[in-house]
C-alpha cells in the first residue's frame, strides 16, 4: 500500500535551463506554489516580461501561477519547509555547489544526469559527501524538455532512499500528463541516467554512418548490457536497467531527433569536428563530458565496457568512427552472457 504523504506544497526549482523550466511549467499547471530560479537577473527580467523561456523553450508558455526569481536566498527559503521540494536543475559540474547553497536538513531531488567530473561521482555520492543529512533523490527518466513543457504525455522515475521522499516527489508532480513512478534504487537511476547519453552518441554515429536499423538495434541491446553491468558493479539492482531510467531513457536518447547526444554522434560521422559541433549545438551534451568518466570508473571496477570505451577513442580523436565500428564488429565471438 502507498504511504500516505503531505502533498508538497512549495517547490522550487534551481536552474533555469530547458529542463528545469519544463519541470516547473509542469507542476505550475496544478499548483499554485511554484518558484523558478534563475542565475542571470537579465534572464529573469526577460522571462517575467514574456512569460517563456525564449532561450530554451520559446515555444512554452508559463502558467499564471509560475513565478520566477534571481534571488537566491528567496529561492530556497521558499521550499524550506516540511511541505517543500527543492529541485536542482543545473548541469551535474554545478550540482556540488548548489548542494553546498541548500540547507544540511533540505528536501531535494536532482534532474542532472552524469558523472561528476573530477572525481567520478555519481549525484547520490556527491550529496552524501556535502549535505549527509538531506533528504535527497534522483528525477530521472526518458523526457525531452520540450515536450513536457508543452504537457505531451511522459513518465519518470523518482528514486530514493527515503520512500517518503519519493512519495512527496509523486504528490508534487504528478498529473495528468506527467506520470512519476518510484524507486528505492537511486544508484541504478543514476548510471542509466548517465550511461544512456555516451550510448547515444554511439548511436548517432552508427545512423550517421548508414549501417542499417540492425547495426541501431544490436548496440542499443549491447549497450544496455554494459549499462547493467556498470551499475551492478557500483550496487545498482539489474532490474532497474529495464525500466523507465535505463531502457526507456537508452532508447529515447539514442533515437529521438531532440537528443543533443545522438546529434554529436551523427555529426562525428558527418566528419565535422567535436568543437565544431559543441559550438554548433550551443547547449551542454552531457554524453561527451560523461564519457571518459564512465569508462575510467568501469576500469577501475574491472567492467568490460567496449562501446564506451570506442565512443571515448573517437571523442579524443585517437580513432576515426569507421574504425571505432570495425573494432568493436572485430571483437572475439563469445555468449551474450
Amino acid at each position: 500500500m502507498t504511504q500516505e504523504v503531505q502533498r508538497a506544497t512549495h517547490i522550487t526549482v534551481l536552474g533555469a535551463g530547458a529542463w528545469g523550466t519544463a519541470l516547473a511549467i509542469s507542476a505550475a499547471r496544478h499548483s499554485d506554489n511554484v518558484l523558478l530560479w534563475a542565475r542571470d537577473a537579465n534572464q529573469v527580467a526577460e522571462m517575467n516580461s514574456a512569460r517563456c523561456n525564449a532561450r530554451y523553450l520559446p515555444n512554452a508558455p508559463f502558467p499564471d501561477a509560475l513565478r520566477i526569481t534571481d534571488d537566491l536566498h528567496r529561492a530556497i527559503a521558499y521550499a524550506h519547509r516540511p511541505d517543500g521540494l527543492i529541485i536542482i536543475g543545473t548541469p551535474m559540474a554545478a550540482l556540488g555547489s548548489t548542494l553546498q547553497s541548500l540547507p544540511e536538513d533540505a528536501a531535494v531531488f536532482w534532474l542532472c544526469k552524469g558523472f561528476e567530473k573530477g572525481t567520478g561521482r555519481l549525484g547520490h555520492e556527491v550529496a552524501q559527501a556535502l549535505r549527509p543529512r538531506a533528504r535527497s533523490g534522483v528525477l530521472s527518466g526518458p523526457s525531452f524538455a520540450h515536450e513536457v513543457a508543452l504537457g505531451q504525455p511522459t513518465a519518470l522515475v523518482a528514486a530514493s532512499a527515503d520512500r517518503a521522499l519519493t512519495e512527496q516527489a509523486v504528490a508534487a508532480f504528478h498529473s495528468d500528463s506527467l506520470r512519476v513512478y518510484t524507486s528505492t534504487d537511486p544508484i541504478g537511476v543514476e548510471v542509466g541516467g548517465a550511461v544512456k547519453n555516451v550510448l547515444a552518441i554511439a548511436t548517432g554515429i552508427v545512423d550517421g554512418m548508414n549501417l542499417g536499423l540492425n547495426a541501431r538495434a544490436a548496440l542499443i541491446t549491447r549497450g544496455l548490457a554494459e549499462m547493467t553491468r556498470l551499475g551492478v558493479a557500483l550496487g545498482a539492482r539489474a532490474d532497474t536497467f529495464m525500466g523507465l531510467s535505463g531502457l526507456g531513457d537508452l532508447v529515447l536518447t539514442a533515437t529521438g531527433s531532440l537528443s543533443r547526444n545522438r546529434t554529436v554522434g551523427l555529426q562525428l560521422a558527418e566528419g565535422k569536428t567535436l568543437q565544431q559541433i559543441l559550438t554548433d549545438l550551443g547547449h551542454v551534451a552531457e554524453g561527451v563530458y560523461s564519457a571518459p568518466t564512465v569508462w575510467e570508473r568501469a576500469r577501475s571496477l574491472g567492467v568490460d565496457m567496449p562501446i564506451t570505451q570506442a565512443v571515448v577513442a573517437v571523442l579524443e580523436g585517437r580513432i576515426s568512427p569507421r574504425d571505432a565500428v570495425v573494432a568493436l564488429m572485430s571483437r572475439e565471438a563469445k555468449a551474450e552472457y
